[in-house]
């Protein structure tokens, strides 16, 4: 089976040559460029300028000519083999054949998502170094892999959230039949594969849009990356919007990715009548009605709106957001850590830990102490559990660290055992970040580059520094720091997958293998019976209580992250998993915990 996207923008394979289209409102011309060739490219309405050129095939490489002076590669281009400045290549999408033909994707609630980046995941840092560990991952539990952003980015390192390229996968991993090859093996193998894609901003080099579609961005939406995406410009809104949109449709059809998480989308900044996320989360259900695509949203703001559900429980727009809430009332039980918007949590850890196991957000438009007390979130309790992508590490929350540390880098192993069991046993949707199922030795730093500009390099390097000069561990010697622009940073963070082989990674790695099987045979059958409500409680202030019911039964989850010991009577419900000495979690000692499941008669 071969497949393609079709769509308004970029370079499309049509009878005997190859259609090109660019969107250039404000440039005064604009030339083709093919293969050193320069061809008129005609204005055809909108600010569009279009041309079929016959003879063209795959390969031929292209550029548009702006104003008689720079050659931009083409802001939809399907593939940049010389990095971001260079030409584009023209790609024929339909020349892969793909082996997946009966694949429609798998139930959110089977979902246990392995969030990963390209280059550091394994040695070769390539689409096919992942891939070859795919069984690895199968193996253990996984059914999802999420990758970071690929959107062509300056350079051959980088996370993947300065991309300028939104419809080029980057060339540092490979080719676009390498990543096609790793999503069809994937799903060979009953996986499925994820996608992370940023629509709220464009990275600080290699975007060419200012040149020629200024009318991209507008300054009466400020982010923090400058100018917003002009996502409700009376004239250019409609035409901006589609060319996100498309990309998400892009993904999804010619690379066949079973769904999306879209980053920091309360940075997309729209005062549409209908906002951008509504009209995205609608158009993918309505243009995929047989496929199980899932849609997931970063989102500080907390906004359940998104997240609603039709009479049959199914979503109307997105699936689920990311659980930044319980990630940091773990981390502060983990760690005592109650900096920056740790300081949100501290001061009642496990009483919001207990609303965000029952409800989801542990903010639902309460005062934000890290905000100045200014509400944040909306209510939330009405919401399934697999409304929440919960985890107790991501990229964000090691990489966003000086030192890249790993939370087994910080925190007790044996309070550790307790939150890993609390993640991956609770009926939320549970993301693991790479290593940590074996907790990995490597670090994962904040890296990037930008060669040959040095003063680009400098600014990222010096504003790193200068982002921790405030700790006091960094206070008087920031060169502690890793370089983001070093090659050796970017090394350091590669995962070493021996390791796995070792103790005390080889027992981590088969706990968390033990329990992703209690979670595929005791948790995800109720949670796929229907969910009817939830309610925890604090029988003592370091003890969280939370009881889910499903259609087919109940979920208990009792933990004790205090210092006294706790007695829980568990009345007619069958204990799941302890890590309490008993082996029956009737009595709980410090940071012990059980989970218990009672089926309806």
């Amino acid at each position: 089976m071969r497949r393609a996207h079709s769509m308004e923008f970029g370079a499309e394979m049509v009878e005997g040559g190859v259609r090109f289209a660019l969107w250039a409102p404000t440039a005064e011309s604009v030339d083709l460029v093919v293969d050193g060739a320069d061809h008129p490219l005609p204005e055809s309405g909108g600010g569009w300028r279009r041309t079929a050129l016959p003879g063209v095939k795959p390969g031929a490489r292209y550029g548009f000519r702006i104003d008689g002076d720079l050659v931009a590669p083409d802001p939809a281009s399907r593939f940049q083999p010389d990095d971001v400045s260079g030409l584009s290549e023209v790609i024929d999408p339909r020349s892969f054949e793909w082996s997946d033909a009966g694949w429609t994707g798998r139930p959110f609630e089977e979902a246990v998502i392995y969030e990963c980046h390209v280059g550091t995941a394994t040695p070769e840092g390539t689409y096919a170094g992942l891939q070859a560990r795919l069984p690895d991952l199968k193996a253990l539990g996984v059914t999802a892999i999420e990758l970071l952003p690929l959107a062509d980015f300056k350079g051959s390192r980088n996370w993947g959230y300065d991309g300028v390229q939104p419809y080029a996968p980057d060339g540092a991993y490979g080719r676009p039949d390498d990543l096609k090859r790793l999503v069809d093996a994937a799903h060979g193998l009953g996986l499925m594969v994820y996608l992370d894609a940023v629509y709220n901003h464009f990275g600080p080099a290699g975007n060419y849009l200012h040149a020629y579609a200024k009318t991209f961005f507008t300054e009466r939406h400020q982010t923090p990356w400058g100018a917003g995406i002009n996502f409700d410009g009376k004239e250019s809104g409609a035409t901006v919007r589609q060319f996100f949109i498309q990309n998400a449709l892009y993904w999804l059809e010619e690379y066949r990715f079973d769904g999306l998480r879209f980053d920091a989308v309360h940075a997309i900044l729209d005062d549409s009548p209908r906002h951008f996320l509504a009209e995205l989360g609608e158009t993918v259900r309505k243009t995929f009605p047989d496929r199980q695509i899932h849609l997931m949203l970063e989102n500080e703001a907390n906004q359940a709106r998104w997240l609603e559900r039709d009479a049959a429980g199914r979503p109307k727009m997105h699936d689920a957001q990311w659980a930044d809430d319980l990630h940091h009332c773990w981390h502060v039980l983990l760690t005592g850590e109650d900096a920056g918007y740790y300081k949100s949590f501290a001061d009642k850890p496990v009483a919001h830990l207990a609303r965000c196991l029952a409800e989801g957000f542990a903010y639902q438009g309460e005062p934000f102490p890290t905000l100045d007390n200014h509400p944040r979130g909306e209510p939330s309790g009405h919401l399934p559990p697999s409304a929440f992508v919960t985890f107790l590490q991501n990229h964000d929350q090691v990489g966003n660290r000086a030192l890249g540390e790993r939370l087994n880098h910080l925190a007790d192993p044996r309070k550790l055992d307790l939150a890993r069991a609390g993640l991956l046993l609770a009926p939320q949707i549970p993301m693991l970040w790479m290593g940590e199922e074996w907790s990995a030795s490597a670090p994962f730093l904040f890296f990037v580059d930008f060669a040959p500009d040095a003063d680009l390099n400098k600014a990222v390097r010096d504003g790193r520094r200068r982002e921790f000069k405030s700790f006091a561990a960094f206070a008087d010697d920031t060169s502690k720091i890793p370089d983001p622009t070093e090659a050796e940073t970017f090394a350091a963070s590669k995962l070493d997958w021996s390791e796995r082989e070792r103790s005390p990674h080889r027992e981590v790695l088969a706990e968390t293998t033990r329990l992703l099987g209690l979670r595929r045979d005791a948790v995800v059958p109720l949670a796929k019976s229907g969910y009817e409500g939830a309610a925890a409680t604090l029988p003592r202030p370091d003890v969280v209580d939370c009881t889910w019911r499903f259609g087919a039964g109940t979920l208990r989850f009792v933990a004790n992250v205090g210092t006294e010991p706790f007695a829980l009577d568990p009345g007619g419900a069958e204990p799941v998993w302890t890590n309490a000495p008993d082996g029956a979690g009737r009595d709980l000692p410090s940071w012990t915990g059980v989970f218990l499941t009672e089926s309806r008669s």
